[in-house]
C-alpha cells in the first residue's frame, strides 16, 4: 500500500499528547511493516529524526497550518493536489483532520471532543472550524481511531457515528518513563525545588487541565501542611487565560509554585519520577497519557473522576472531584502524610500499566489503517 500520513505535529522539541501519539505509533507501524510506502506530509522543515526508516518519503507541502484559514488551505487544496501525484491508497491522520476535497479513503484519529464540551476554552476562531468541520471529518472517514471507550462513546453519541466504525487503540508511554534511584531524585529536587518534595503537573498550561482548582487546592493545602512541599508545573503557557493567572496571582503560597516551561524528554521523565505524586485533575481527556507515564515512573496519581481518567486510572489513584477544591487538597494531604497508602497506589500503578504499550496501540492502530483499506 501507499499510505499517506498527516505528520504536520511532528515536531522537534515540542511533542504534545497528539504528536507523542504520532511519534510514537508511526516508528512502530513504518519499521514493522516494510512492504509498505509511506509519505510523511509536513507543513515546514522537519527533523530527521522523524524518518525512522527508508519506507518513508518526506514531503513539505505549504502553507503552515496552525491557523483555521490555512488548516483550510493545507487540507482542502496543498494536500489534494499531492495525492494526485502520490496516488495514495488511504490517509492516516494522527490528529483527526481529514481533507474534504478528496476521495482518498481515510482514518483519522480523533482523541477527544473537548471542544465540543468546553467551547469557551478554544480561541474563537480555532472553535468554529473545530466544530463545524469535526463533524464533517467523522463521517467523511473511513473508519475512525480513538483512544478510550470513554472518547468512542462521546463520538457516537456527538456525531451520531456508527460504533461499528470507531476502533479503540488506547495510548502508551515512552520507556524514558522509568523509577530512578533515590540519589538521582535528589538531585532532580535540588536543581528544581530547592530540594524539596513536590508535587507534579505536566501538560499544556489550558484551561481544561484546571490549573485554577489545582492552583487553590495547592494553596489550603499549605494552609494546613508545615512543609516545604512544593507544586511544579512543567509544560508551555499556550493558553495561559486571565482566569489562570489571577488564581495564580491570588495564592498565598505562590511562591512554592514552580513553572519549569518546556523541559527536555530526559527532564520531563525524570521530574515525574521524584515526584511526591502526579496532580492531574482536568476536567476533561480523551486518555490522560501523564497518568500512564506516572505509573511507569512508580509516582502514584492523583486525577479526576470524570471522562477517560477513571479508565486509565483504574485502582491505582486517588480519583477527586476536579470542581471540589476541598477534593483536591484532601488527596494531597493524604499523598503527603501516609507513607503507606502510596506504597499502595504504586503497586497498584505498576499491575495497572500492563494494560498499556505503544506496541499494542501501534498494533490496534495498523488494523484500523488494514480495515479501511478494504473497505
Amino acid at each position: 500500500m501507499k499510505i499517506a500520513v498527516n505528520t504536520r505535529l511532528l515536531l522537534s522539541g515540542r511533542l504534545d499528547g497528539i504528536g507523542r501519539f504520532a511519534d510514537e505509533t508511526l516508528r512502530i507501524i513504518t519499521t514493522q511493516h516494510p512492504e509498505h510506502q509511506f509519505f510523511f506530509y509536513f507543513d515546514r522543515k522537519f527533523d530527521e529524526r522523524f524518518i525512522y526508516n527508508s519506507n518513508i518519503q518526506p514531503v513539505i507541502i505549504p502553507p503552515q497550518a496552525r491557523h483555521p484559514l490555512l488548516f483550510l488551505a493545507w487540507f482542502e487544496a496543498s494536500l489534494p493536489l499531492h495525492f494526485t501525484r502520490t496516488k495514495p491508497d488511504i490517509f492516516l491522520s494522527p490528529d483527526g483532520f481529514l481533507s474534504l476535497t478528496t476521495n482518498v479513503k481515510s482514518a483519522g484519529v480523533i482523541h477527544d471532543l473537548n471542544f465540543e464540551h468546553f467551547p469557551e476554552d478554544i480561541p474563537f476562531l480555532v472553535r468554529k472550524y473545530y466544530s463545524g468541520m469535526f463533524p464533517r471529518f467523522a463521517k467523511k472517514a473511513t473508519r475512525i481511531a480513538t483512544v478510550s471507550e470513554f472518547s468512542k462513546s462521546d463520538i457516537v453519541k456527538t456525531y451520531n457515528v456508527a460504533p461499528s466504525k470507531i476502533d479503540v487503540v488506547y495510548n502508551g508511554a515512552s520507556d524514558i518513563f522509568k523509577p530512578i534511584t533515590a540519589v538521582e531524585q535528589q538531585q532532580i529536587r535540588l536543581k528544581f525545588s530547592q530540594g524539596h518534595e513536590y508535587f507534579f503537573f505536566i501538560g499544556t498550561l489550558h484551561p481544561r487541565k484546571n490549573l485554577v482548582n489545582l492552583f487553590k487546592a495547592f494553596d489550603q493545602f499549605k494552609k494546613g501542611n508545615s512543609s516545604g512541599i512544593k507544586l511544579i508545573l512543567a509544560g508551555a503557557r499556550m493558553w495561559w487565560t486571565d482566569e489562570i493567572r489571577l488564581a495564580y496571582e491570588g495564592m498565598e503560597y505562590r511562591d512554592d509554585v514552580i513553572f519549569t516551561g518546556r523541559v527536555s524528554d530526559q527532564e520531563l521523565a525524570s521530574l515525574m519520577a521524584s515526584a511526591l505524586a502526579l496532580t492531574y485533575v482536568s476536567y476533561f481527556e480523551g486518555f490522560g497519557i501523564p497518568i500512564l507515564e506516572a505509573f511507569h515512573c512508580d509516582t502514584p496519581v492523583i486525577t479526576s473522576n470524570l471522562t477517560s481518567m477513571p479508565e486509565v486510572a483504574g485502582n491505582a489513584a486517588i480519583l477527586t472531584d476536579p470542581f471540589s477544591i476541598p477534593s483536591i487538597a484532601d488527596a494531597m494531604q493524604k499523598m503527603a502524610s501516609d507513607h503507606n497508602f502510596r506504597q499502595k497506589l504504586i503497586e497498584a500503578g505498576r499491575e495497572q500499566r500492563q494494560k498499556f504499550s505503544w506496541e499494542q496501540t501501534a498494533g490496534k492502530l495498523w488494523d484500523c489503517i488494514v480495515r479501511a483499506s478494504e473497505i
